[in-house]
């Protein structure tokens, strides 16, 4: 939508674009989270910066654009801008009754597995057809006021916001190791998997280089995403932490041992209340609960015989915090 006024027309949807650029820093990284090209995103914003005045509203900086006080200046009523239209979008979406179009949902590591492998419609589990799951997978949250995701699936609660949040179940964890030898346990010198040094401050993370510094184990392989540490278990590579629906479904893989009580990480539903009765949102919340409800022992590791040492000291030992609540896996 455009507005004359004398001397040029402002284009509202620019507004978007300058936003992006204030809070990414640089035209390639705001096309990335737009899903617009370079070219696109800096045709666009220099339109925006044109109808006041011309390109004054940041500064170009060989590492980047940054805000100059003129573009300061704009932020707090584009925000404005941005915060009225999203409402707006909200409600259309909401007061639709279609089954159909795409839901995005905002997901860690953990639980985007769990998602991907129960998106068709075997096993009753399945979406209804209309809809297009897009999982979108990430260490935080996505801003669900700005539409970054229609809803979010997640082990933490968000301490504000608009959001109604609705707790669905458990996802457990526990070592697994290649099917090979008779061994009960992590052996002493054994190889391990584990996060990257990015990821040393994850609650998993640290718990694994403890038990590797106990066992006198040897990391062969730091992994950044569940896949690579997945395949790496799998290939015989070394030993390491996987949630037990995929180690207990594995027939390559034996655990090493119980579900680890303070790396079961509770998980929540968490959606925009202007989005909550959308049908189409509804119908994917639904689902997700559903997941949780007919698969809560395989999710809660309770499937498979354990093959824990019999010193309960040894593995799975409740490490909790100094406020007794179990601490939480990283996404």
């Amino acid at each position: 939508m455009s507005i004359a006024n004398g001397s040029g027309s402002i284009d509202w949807d620019d507004a978007r674009i300058f936003l992006a650029v204030a809070r990414h820093g640089s035209l390639r990284a705001a096309g990335r989270a737009l899903g617009l090209s370079q070219p696109t995103v800096g045709r666009r914003l220099a339109a925006f910066e044109q109808t006041f005045g011309g390109p004054t509203l940041f500064d170009r900086l060989p590492d980047g654009l940054r805000l100059n006080a003129a573009g300061e200046a704009l932020v707090a009523a584009a925000e404005r801008l941005e915060n009225a239209a999203l409402g707006l979008e909200r409600r259309r979406v909401a007061g639709s009754p279609r089954l159909s179009g795409t839901v995005r949902v905002s997901v860690g590591e953990w639980a985007e597995g769990l998602l991907a492998r129960h998106s068709g419609r075997a096993n009753g589990d399945g979406l209804p057809p209309g809809i297009t799951l897009e999982l979108v997978e990430s260490p935080q949250t996505a801003n669900l006021a700005r539409r970054d995701a229609d809803l979010a699936l997640r082990h933490g609660i968000p301490e504000a916001g608009n959001l109604v949040v609705t707790k669905v179940g458990a996802i457990a964890g526990a070592l697994y190791r290649r099917r090979a030898d008779n061994i009960a346990g992590p052996a002493r010198g054994e190889p391990w998997i584990t996060y990257t040094e990015e990821q040393a401050h994850y609650v998993s993370a640290r718990w694994l280089d403890q038990q590797i510094r106990s066992c006198g184990g040897r990391v062969v392989l730091r992994a950044s995403n569940l896949t690579m540490r997945s395949e790496a278990i799998r290939a015989g590579v070394g030993i390491g932490l996987l949630p037990c629906y995929t180690g207990d479904g594995d027939p390559l893989l034996e655990r090493v041992t119980d579900p680890v009580p303070e790396l079961t990480a509770d998980y929540w539903v968490i959606v925009h209340r202007d989005l909550r009765r959308a049908a189409c949102v509804r119908a994917v919340i639904d689902w997700i609960r559903g997941i949780f409800d007919r698969h809560r022992d395989a999710l809660a590791g309770v499937s498979a015989r354990s093959t824990a040492p019999a010193d309960p000291d040894e593995w799975g030992r409740d490490r909790r915090g100094g406020d007794g609540k179990p601490r939480r896996l990283q996404p």
